[in-house]
């Protein structure tokens, strides 16, 4: 049988869809259309792409030479900015305005690009630039990177494509949401809507999760959005204003329509792939660090997270977010396979071998489950 599935947002949660694809098609089953934000858009495209659940298993169990998981990198300290990003942004500009004492007016200009250079070497003064001047601490480099290759690998020589050629060579219907904030609106991307966007700079911007990675600037040569004009548009994390777009499957609406194309959504069932915080994973061990938010104690991110107007803005957001799609949630709630990730964290790129296994036991259950309650 052929379903469309909806995959939400969790980031490295989004492991948990592993082991749920894997009984998935072990039941049989294949997807139809396809449509993720963040961790899901990830899972969304390598699956658009040819990946089986086994080869999507691979990919998160790799490592790198030190042992470490190789996701653990996508959390990757900017490694520099050029000499025009400093001396246009504001946090050089308020550290001019500094009086340092005892120095001579005609040398503190010197004085002061001098010791700001020294700052921009350390690696924690760089995510507080990047955070302030880009919107999040880290840069995201390394996940672009890690997209491409495995968009190209096993010569499949995706890496490069845009949303119109990706669905011209695989066949497959991809789409994955983002949030623009220069509009405020939800966008999703696919080869009807932004036929000239590249596909891993889709994902790249569906998993900008503001305050943690950099936001993505629209570039011109990635073309219009349903023929609209919006280079330079600033673009982050989908879920910030849907991270479980259900609705674009099962609505027909003419938006809707507009963006996702006149299909009949009866031609296939519904499945949504949902990350449930409530839902105890077996044999996870302990909690993620802080709330199940990852980031090492003390580190940056850590102490980011502890910030009362940080919490206050994540726990709106959360809010939003949420409320955007109960009301389908609710009345799809029979379409959707409920996974669990209690005690995980949407930034606990690090987690062991042991606790990233019991992910994705806990996944490939949830849906036995939910094929057997079928």
């Amino acid at each position: 049988m052929k379903y469309d599935l909806v995959f939400e947002g969790g980031g490295a949660k989004g492991s948990v869809f592993v082991g749920a694809l894997q009984e998935f098609n072990a039941r049989g089953h294949e997807p139809a259309r396809l449509i993720g934000t963040s961790a899901g858009a990830i899972s969304a495209t390598l699956i658009a792409a040819g990946y089986s659940p086994d080869e999507m298993l691979a990919a998160v169990n790799e490592k790198l030479a030190n042992g470490m998981p190789r996701f653990s990198t996508f959390m990757d300290i900017p490694e520099g900015f050029d000499e025009q990003a400093i001396e246009d942004s504001l946090t050089f500009e308020l550290f001019k305005k500094v009086d340092i004492p005892h120095i001579p007016p005609m040398i503190e200009g010197i004085v002061d690009r001098n010791i700001f250079e020294i700052l921009m070497q350390m690696d924690a003064y760089r995510e507080i630039f990047s955070f302030v001047e880009r919107g999040g601490l880290y840069a995201g480099k390394k996940f672009l990177e890690w997209i491409e290759e495995k968009l190209n690998a096993g010569g499949r020589n995706l890496g490069n494509c845009t949303m119109a050629e990706f669905h011209s060579r695989t066949g497959n219907d991809l789409s994955v949401v983002i949030s623009d904030t220069a509009t405020q609106e939800m966008r999703v991307l696919n080869h009807r809507t932004a036929p000239d966007c590249p596909v891993r700079w889709a994902t790249r911007m569906s998993m900008s999760i503001p305050f943690i990675w950099q936001e993505v600037c629209w570039q011109a040569e990635w073309g219009t959005y349903l023929g609209q004009e919006i280079t330079g548009n600033t673009i982050v994390d989908g879920g910030a204003l849907s991270n479980f777009p259900i609705r674009m499957f099962t609505s027909r609406d003419e938006e809707v329509i507009s963006v996702m194309g006149d299909s009949d959504p009866a031609a296939n069932a519904t499945l949504g792939l949902l990350i449930d915080d409530t839902l105890p994973v077996a044999g996870s061990g302990e909690a993620a660090e802080a709330g199940g938010d990852g980031g090492q104690p003390g580190s940056l991110l850590d102490n980011v997270k502890r910030l009362k107007t940080i919490k206050r803005i994540k726990n709106l957001a959360d809010t939003m977010m949420q409320a955007h799609d109960l009301a389908a949630m609710k009345t799809h709630k029979d379409e959707i396979c409920r996974l669990p990730a209690k005690g995980y964290g949407t930034t606990e790129f690090d987690m062991s071998d042991a606790r990233l296994q019991a992910l994705i036991n806990a996944g490939r259950q949830a849906m036995k489950a939910y094929i057997d309650g079928q």
